[in-house]
This record gives structure tokens, C-alpha cells and sequence, in this order.
């Protein structure tokens, strides 16, 4: 049963001055940036306009609030809308006004009084080491504040690498034992890694959340396939310079000035599943490779432990562009690079075809000659 003091989206836009035709208008935006078809428009105005604003409870642990700000900080204006408009943000450590038991009030009245209608939002990674002493908050552990916040919520979403895979905190030698969500709550957990998220993929899957009510489709680590489902590689721009084996060898040379591709100075966009290239950041304007900067592969579970930055990942011997490889470095490493590697053997089969046509091609044109000759 929702709450009657809850307003829907609709209703909170036309309290602000908003004109039927800006609703329409915000509905198509956060249509496209879920990446729903616009058939499900109506889906979507339907939703904004007679759901309630669900409760959210946004829980901070172990990490730099890089979240929030790339969610708040977005130019992007629908991202604001959601957050602020749509969302009834009724607990978080970073922006909420209240302090101490006034805050904690917030954040116990959600749990009891919206029990299974509240979006659990968290961001960090929960220590587990020594009882959880490494991250108290109130006297209380993470581990316990989650556990509690989890057990009545709707749906679940860990923002962010610390939340999804541990990133830098369960990095070697992991001293306070820093656990991503996922393998402390025995529920669905909809993991959106990245250090940090894309804010408009982080809107999307709020969006999805909203127009649906169901979690997106995920992948095998619990990321929406809609904007986990396709390498950076895949979709680079510099990906044919890859193909042609143009490579930067150095951040001052001429090649990187070309914009030829960052491969050879680390880049792990063969390697790494996320929605960069296409969604991009700052309104769509950029992205680390188009900025002249390889992809770090953030959005991979390990990334911090899967060898030096500036160094490239194995290539596969006669099968690259490359001939000599690196030690390997994870299973996951190497089965995306397969993929590069099947296309580089069809890539030299189809040019080895093509140079023997032309060698017999030449050949039956040298012996036409030679007979003509000799006649």
C-alpha cells in the first residue's frame, strides 16, 4: 500500500510550474537514456503519472562518494529531476539536512513504515574483518546497518566497483576483508559498477526500477546487460586503428596526436564490459580513451590487482597484431580477448586467401606470357 503523502511524478512537476508538455517531454528522455523503445513510452507516462514516489534509502560505507557526485553532478538534467523530483530520498549520509538520531529516525521510520515498497541504494564496500570495526556509523557496523536496510527492500541496487566487486578497498592484501554487497545479502542485488558509474546508466536502472517495478535483465555478475553487455572495445571509435595495428607507444608521440589506439599503453577496453563508448560522460561529450587516456577497466570485479595500468594485457601469439603476449593475466582477460582474436584469425585467414589468389593469378599470367613468347 503506498503512502498517500507521496505525490507521483506528475503531480510533484505540476506543483513546480511544469506544463503537461514538459512531463511528455522528461518521459521521452528517461525513456531513451533506460534504452527502452519508444513504443514504451506510454508505459512510461503511465508510470510517472499515477505511481507514487518510492522511498529510498541510500547507505554509504567503504568508498570516496565518487557516486554520488557523478549522479548529482551530471548535465544531464533528467538525473536531477529523478533524484530530487521523483525519488523521495528519505535517507543519505552525503545530502540529507538532518544529523545523528534525527537522521537515524529517517532512516528506521522508512524501514518500518514503507516495508517492501522502499529502493535500497548502496554505495561502498562492508568490511567484515574484526566484527566490522573498520566502518561504524551511530556504533553500529555496516554489515549490521545493511543487513537491516536489505531485509524489507524492494529492490536493491549497488552503485559503484566498491559496492558491486570490493574495487580498491578488497584490493591485495584487502586488510579490513572489504565484501561487496552481493555476497552478504541473500537477495537480488543489481550490481552497477564503474569508479565511477555512468550517471545516466545509474538514472536508467532507476528509471527501469520505476516504469516496471522488476529488476532489469542481468548478466552473470549481476550487471543489466542494457549497459553491461557489450565491450568498450567493441564500440570504441579508435577500434580501427586496433584492426590496422596503429598503436600509441607513447602519451607525447605522434600516434597519440593521430589518435591511434591506446592498446599498447594499458588499455583494458578489450577486456572490459560498460556502456563508456556509447553513453559517454559530461552530457555525452567524452569518455577516458576519447579524453587521450586508456580505459583502467573499472568496471571489472579485480581491476586494481590485474597488473600495472600503463601495462598492456596479454595478446595471444599468432593470433594479434602482436606476437609476443605478457603472462597472462585472468580467465576473464582472456576469454574477452577472444573474441579479438577469433576476428584477428579470420582477419589473416581472409588475407593469406587473398594473397595466394594473387600469387596464382600472377603465376598463370607469367606462364601465359612465357608460352606466348616461346611460340
Amino acid at each position: 500500500m503506498s503512502r498517500p503523502s507521496n505525490p507521483t511524478l506528475w503531480q510533484a512537476m505540476q506543483n513546480k510550474g511544469y506544463s503537461r508538455r514538459d512531463f511528455l517531454h522528461f518521459c521521452g528522455v528517461a525513456a531513451a537514456v533506460a534504452g527502452l523503445e519508444m513504443t514504451s513510452l506510454d508505459t512510461v507516462v503511465q508510470a510517472f503519472e499515477k505511481k507514487p514516489r518510492p522511498p529510498v534509502i541510500w547507505l554509504h560505507f567503504q568508498e570516496c562518494t565518487c557516486c554520488s557526485e557523478s549522479f548529482i553532478r551530471a548535465s544531464h538534467p533528467v538525473v536531477a529531476d529523478i533524484l530530487f523530483d521523483y525519488l523521495s530520498l528519505d535517507y543519505t549520509e552525503t545530502l540529507i539536512a538532518a544529523a545523528g538520531h534525527q537522521a537515524e529516525k529517517c532512516r528506521d521510520d522508512t524501514i518500518k513504515n514503507a516495508a517492501g515498497q522502499y529502493i535500497l541504494l548502496v554505495e561502498g564496500s562492508v568490511p567484515m574483518k574484526d566484527d566490522g570495526i573498520y566502518c561504524m556509523i551511530g556504533g553500529r557496523s555496516s554489515e549490521d546497518i545493511l543487513k537491516t536496510a536489505a531485509k524489507d527492500a524492494a529492490a536493491i541496487i549497488a552503485w559503484g566497483s566498491c559496492a558491486s566487486n570490493g574495487c580498491i578497498q578488497s584490493a591485495k592484501p584487502n586488510p579490513t576483508n572489504a565484501t561487496p554487497i552481493h555476497k552478504i545479502i541473500n537477495k537480488p542485488v543489481i550490481n552497477v559498477p564503474g569508479c565511477p558509474p555512468i550517471a545516466d546508466v545509474m538514472t536508467g536502472v532507476v528509471t527501469h526500477l520505476l516504469v516496471f517495478g522488476r529488476l532489469p535483465e542481468l548478466d552473470s555478475q549481476g550487471r543489466p546487460k542494457e549497459f553491461y553487455g557489450r565491450r568498450v572495445h567493441d564500440t570504441c571509435y579508435r577500434r580501427p586503428y586496433y584492426d590496422a595495428g596503429l598503436f600509441v607507444e607513447s602519451f607525447d608521440d605522434d600516434a597519440a596526436r593521430k589518435g591511434y589506439c591506446l592498446y599498447k599503453m594499458g588499455c583494458r577496453g578489450p577486456s572490459t564490459y560498460n556502456a563508456c563508448a556509447v553513453t559517454k560522460w559530461n552530457g555525452g561529450v567524452s569518455y577516458p580513451i576519447q579524453s587521450g587516456h586508456g580505459c583502467i577497466g573499472c568496471a571489472e570485479a579485480g581491476f586494481w590487482d590485474n597488473g600495472p595500468f600503463y601495462q598492456h594485457l596479454p595478446a595471444f601469439p599468432g593470433f594479434g597484431i602482436e606476437t609476443t603476449a605478457d603472462r597472462i593475466g585472468t580467465i576473464a582477460g582472456a576469454a574477452a580477448l577472444g573474441g579479438a582474436a577469433v576476428h584477428a584469425v579470420a582477419s589473416n585467414i581472409r588475407k593469406r586467401q587473398l594473397l595466394a589468389e594473387l600469387n596464382n593469378e600472377q603465376f598463370t599470367e607469367e606462364g601465359e606470357k612465357k608460352e606466348g613468347g616461346e611460340q
